[in-house]
């Protein structure tokens, strides 16, 4: 819950689609977005949609709120109630979410009125609060954690046709998709509540639309066993054969969902069960992911030699459940075993407005080139924050900008408080609303800071880059016009949203300083292209000259390389490639290996 008020304070609501198969840019997306984990999304910076100079400055999100951390663990969240009479960009975000799940119908005026009041009472109502109509941390918290409102009898909208489309598709509904929750669609629900063992109300709140998108739930014609294995009753553990093991379940306990501080409901008490009968746990069987629940599951990791998060992963849930060999709290602990190194470190060049992934060597060091990719940084009247950073891990498939007209942006991988990696910029949560002069402005400074990539090249970040990575972006790094030549990006099919040719790259030419290109009486100059300018460039690379990507194209960069060469070997030129010049480069190349000196054999003892 602690992590979910944050999304709230710093206006970024992060959406993840589950039903939607993220590597197809032309599926269309569903009308409400799906939540991949809402409790472990990370706050938005809010975002200008199209880097336009004249639009308003980016809310400060520092002043809104702030974490304290405690010696526990624990975290008080400071932020204000929103009740009536109050205004500001933290009421217009209310006011916007309420909008966005069916709750509030007047203007987007950031002042809390009487219609305001009513909406938040009708929320709280739906989510079994206290109908105060005042909007106090939890109401906030639930607020920006559901991306479903509650539906039921009476209710109407896209939502409500959304949801009879996945009832039919499950067998459940025979009716018309008509978007009116009436009593086909209540017995609908009932029936697959029912079907699932799930309490029978008739109602589609945000947990049961949860499991239905993410493809959690038995369709009518299934069997009971289609589903995840059931939790045993405790009373079933059997003693594993090994004298110094624990009782374990014959059949594995499956793990189904991340649990965390501010989590509940019938898992979290199956865990509590759990840990109190391992030693772990002493207090109230409550099914609420608290402070003694979390620290006893920090307690369990860290004698378990696991990272001490206090969440409930899949590793630390099958710890608990399903290893005979768990270690107990008077044992002697597991030592924590060492970090594997972070694999990539990432360079933001602002100059250039090119993003690089570097892989590490054989001496551990971030050298490979592992992937490039245009991008668009701050624009200079809001730069992106120079500096190096470590993300924490935060990722979402779906975030949205409500200051911005509710613009949203794919793939959002968090870089610090305020910025992230994320797609160009879309006017729907629909994987063809693109906004096509966002994307055209990749390779140029467009941005309130995040920094903007291609859809495919924001997911491979998301789908790639982890907690601890190191993103450093810099300022100053000299021009570099073959690299950005090299990433030019396709047109995009306007409908789609989708690149309009997906263009086989063209294999390097191969490459042996003892067989350099015969260009005759021919120069080399700048703009010339071809496989006789790549040897040129491998070559130049080899003596140091070169350190940029070897394109076949010859630019400036090319050109000052060849002029560099030319000074240091005593050449008359102004920058072109004459044949001279080609055999001066064979020649640089043979004496320099001939000046390395051959290894030494270790004598024998």
């Amino acid at each position: 819950m602690k992590r979910v008020l944050s999304i709230l304070l710093i206006l970024g609501l992060v959406f993840s689609v589950c039903a939607i198969a993220e590597t197809k840019d032309t599926d269309a997306m569903p009308a409400a977005p799906v939540p991949e984990e809402a409790d472990e999304t990370e706050a938005m910076p809010t975002e200008d949609d199209d880097g336009d100079d004249s639009e308003p400055e980016p809310i400060d999100i520092i002043d809104m709120m702030e974490e304290e951390a405690l010696d526990d663990g624990e975290e008080i969240l400071q932020g204000r109630v929103l009740q009536n009479k109050d205004q500001g960009e933290d009421v217009l975000a209310l006011q916007t979410r309420l909008k966005d799940l069916g709750y509030y119908s007047g203007k987007l005026s950031g002042q809390f009125g009487d219609a305001t009041q009513k909406a938040v009472r009708k929320f709280q109502e739906d989510y079994d609060l206290e109908a105060t109509g005042i909007a106090d941390l939890r109401t906030l918290s639930i607020l920006f954690s559901t991306l479903h409102r509650t539906l039921r009898y009476g209710s109407g909208g896209e939502d409500v046709k959304a949801l009879q489309t996945q009832l039919t598709e499950l067998g459940y509904y025979k009716g018309k998709i008509s978007g009116d929750y009436l009593e086909g669609t209540r017995k609908a629900v009932e029936e697959l509540q029912k079907k699932n063992d799930l309490e029978v109300t008739g109602v589609a709140d945000s947990n049961l639309q949860d499991l239905i998108e993410a493809g959690k739930v038995l369709a009518k014609s299934d069997k009971p066993d289609d589903t995840n294995t059931p939790a045993p009753d405790l009373s079933n553990y059997l003693v594993d054969e090994n004298e110094d093991g624990v009782r374990v379940a014959d059949e594995p306990v499956a793990f189904t969902k991340k649990l965390k501080n501010g989590s509940s409901g019938k898992l979290v008490k199956q865990m509590q069960e759990r840990l109190t009968e391992l030693g772990y746990y002493e207090g109230p069987l409550s099914g609420n992911f608290q402070k003694y629940t979390t620290r006893a599951v920090k307690s369990v990791q860290t004698q378990n030699g696991l990272p001490s998060t206090g969440v409930v992963d899949e590793e630390t849930w099958n710890l608990i459940f399903n290893d005979a060999h768990i270690v107990l709290p008077n044992a002697t602990p597991k030592p924590t075993p060492e970090p594997t190194p972070v694999p990539f470190h990432i360079v933001v060049d602002v100059a250039n407005q090119v993003t690089s992934v570097y892989g590490r060597d054989e001496n551990g060091e971030y050298t490979v080139v592992v992937r490039q990719m245009l991008c668009s940084t701050g624009m200079r009247s809001t730069p992106s924050d120079v500096g190096d950073w470590v993300l924490n891990g935060r990722h979402a498939t779906w975030c949205i900008f409500p200051k911005w007209g509710n613009s949203y942006a794919r793939y959002w991988t968090r870089i610090n408080g305020s910025i992230a990696f994320h797609s160009p910029i879309y006017t729907a949560v629909s994987n063809s609303a693109m906004k096509i002069s966002s994307y055209n402005k990749l390779g140029q400074r467009a941005s309130h800071g995040c920094i903007r990539l291609a859809v495919w090249d924001a997911k491979w970040i998301y789908d790639n880059i982890g907690a601890g990575t190191v993103v450093s972006i810099v300022e100053g790094m000299d021009p570099d016009p073959e690299l950005r030549d090299a990433l030019k990006l396709p047109p995009l099919d306007k409908q789609y949203c989708t690149p309009l040719n997906t263009p086989v790259p063209t294999a390097e030419p191969e490459y042996s300083i003892d067989n350099p290109p015969d260009i005759g009486k021919r120069q080399l100059s700048e703009k010339s292209t071809g496989p006789e300018v790549y040897w040129v460039q491998r070559t130049l690379k080899d003596l140091g000259f070169y350190d940029t990507k070897c394109t076949g194209k010859f630019l400036k960069k090319t050109l000052n390389a060849v002029k560099a060469f030319q000074k240091a070997y005593g050449l008359r030129g102004n920058g072109s490639v004459s044949q001279e010049t080609i055999e001066e480069m064979v020649k640089a190349v043979k004496n320099l290996s001939k000046a390395e000196p051959e290894a030494v054999p270790t004598p024998a003892p």
